[in-house]
């Protein structure tokens, strides 16, 4: 087992701001691809994905780094940089967040912890199809949707990442999943039973 593996994030992020290295190396490789895989299905461009999570991590580095272990993980805390990294490009070359202007903050649905929702519709339809709908949706969907459902980041710590309430977040996962099943059905022409696309989890 190579130095780092044991280690937590929050110990690994101690060690980093110490000038520990192999401390920084061993937390890129650990988080690196999930926050690639964000930026990507969030922007739809692997230049972009490429950009933020190198700058993601350099924040690490930096004298002004504002992670605060009282108010979140290190993983939520890197998701909600690539976040902001990623609307400032979209705003800047398409004006993505313009879309963002449903209101989606009521109460959510009573939600189930032992379905996972996207699993089937992905085997069902298709990874392509699914990362082609995922990329329609307005972008307050589009983010909950890859956190929890595609990255499998709990609500708290989506919620974290998002700067939102809990319950917002799983009002927008339960709009993300129906606005997806509205877009597969277009895109092939048949009916995916809304079944499929209960929520997965819910943590408090």
């Amino acid at each position: 087992m190579t130095e780092g593996q044991t280690d937590t994030d929050q110990q690994l992020f101690v060690r980093l701001r110490n000038g520990d290295e192999q401390a920084f190396v061993a937390l890129y490789r650990r988080r690196q691809g999930a926050i690639f895989r964000f930026a990507m299905h969030m922007s739809g461009s692997p230049s972009v994905a490429e950009d933020v999570t190198q700058e993601v991590f350099m924040a690490l580095l930096r004298d002004e780094c504002g992670f605060d272990s009282e108010r979140g993980t290190i993983s939520g805390y890197l998701f909600g940089i690539a976040r902001k990294l990623v609307l400032r490009n979209l705003e800047r070359v398409r004006g993505d967040v313009a879309l963002d202007f449903e209101a989606d903050d009521g109460v959510a649905p009573e939600l189930s912890v032992n379905d996972d929702p996207l699993a089937a519709l992905t085997h069902r339809e298709g990874i392509e199809a699914l990362r082609r709908a995922v990329l329609t949706l307005p972008r307050r969907y589009r983010e909950v949707v890859v956190l929890c459902d595609l990255e499998e980041v709990d609500y708290s710590e989506a919620a974290v990442a998002l700067g939102c309430p809990i319950g917002t977040v799983r009002s927008r996962l339960h709009r993300a999943r129906a606005l997806l099943l509205e877009k597969l059905h277009q895109d092939r022409g048949r009916e995916v039973p809304l079944s499929r696309l209960r929520p997965v989890r819910c943590i408090s």
